[in-house]
């Protein structure tokens, strides 16, 4: 019998919780590259963005040996957009005299991250486009519990970029990292069933989004992502493909309080509740971390 939380004919809602250790979570290139902030709370943010490159890399690594099909990423770093759904105009997949549904359909089955979070794909030559498609996984912003406190640290390298600079006797360059001491983010995540049926989502699809998501920040550690920590992964799983309450009502039943007027520095600082029991009837919920 396949989980529950891998049949594409059922709808789900998911909580995470991410927690960062002398890190930058997220970096806002208009902050020039500060943990993002709310301004008003002073809570962290990561973008829902952020997370989804994360999992695309992941998807990526994971499929690099095994080279499956249909999960070739469409948003690849250092590849044009109209290049990737004009592939399906060319003669070895569909030909010059497809139709946009026939492209929009091709994208779907080649393209893991267009099956899973959609995509935009009307740029371009007009006769080489692929519509439109809403995705069935979305992911929120994700924030972080209580306000965190950014701080930048003057750093030193023991060599300059330039030659010049060395010629001229320079033997060290200043630069800045910027760090979130400690902070727990919590974000949330929806599965539409009946939207996975127009995209073609399988189980294989499910297992393989759940493995990146539970595997992303061990593969994307760097000078600044060091300890990013996937901490809790609980997903509420209906019985049939609308669901069987609103998402919200389950979503609450995860709740996290931190230390009060304490500075957090662990995830043992906070006080984590999983209200499991009494869920509303064709609703299960399995905790994949946590």
């Amino acid at each position: 019998m396949t989980a529950a939380h891998l049949d594409p004919n059922r709808k789900m809602d998911f909580v995470f919780l991410i927690e960062a250790r002398d890190s930058n979570p997220n970096g806002d290139p208009d902050a020039g590259g500060m943990p993002r902030t709310d301004p008003v709370s002073g809570q962290g943010l990561i973008t829902d963005v952020a997370l989804k490159r994360k999992i695309r890399n992941t998807v990526a690594l994971l499929n690099e040996d095994a080279k499956q099909p249909g999960y070739d990423v469409y948003v690849e770093a250092g590849t044009a957009l109209n290049a990737q759904h004009e592939r399906a105009y060319a003669p070895e997949a569909l030909g010059d005299k497809a139709s946009q549904l026939d492209a929009r359909q091709w994208m779907c089955q080649t393209f893991f991250d267009v099956r899973m979070f959609g995509a935009v794909m009307t740029t371009g030559k007009k006769d080489k486009q692929a519509g439109r498609v809403q995705g069935p996984l979305q992911l929120t912003f994700s924030r972080s519990v209580d306000p965190i406190t950014p701080l930048e640290y003057g750093i030193t390298r023991v060599t300059p970029t330039k030659q010049e600079d060395v010629d001229a006797g320079k033997n060290t360059e200043m630069g800045t990292k910027h760090i979130v001491p400690y902070g727990l983010y919590r974000g949330e995540g929806h599965f539409s069933a009946p939207l996975a049926a127009r995209t073609g989502i399988t189980s294989q699809d499910l297992e393989m989004f759940w493995r990146a998501f539970t595997l992303m920040f061990d593969h994307d550690r760097a000078a600044a992502r060091g300890e990013l920590n996937l901490r809790g992964l609980y997903v509420f799983t209906h019985d049939d493909k609308y669901g069987k309450a609103p998402a919200r009502q389950l979503l609450d039943r995860i709740t996290v309080k931190g230390p009060g007027d304490a500075t957090a520095r662990a995830f043992t600082d906070y006080q984590l509740d999983v209200a499991d029991t009494g869920l509303p009837a064709g609703v299960t919920l399995t905790r994949l971390i946590g």
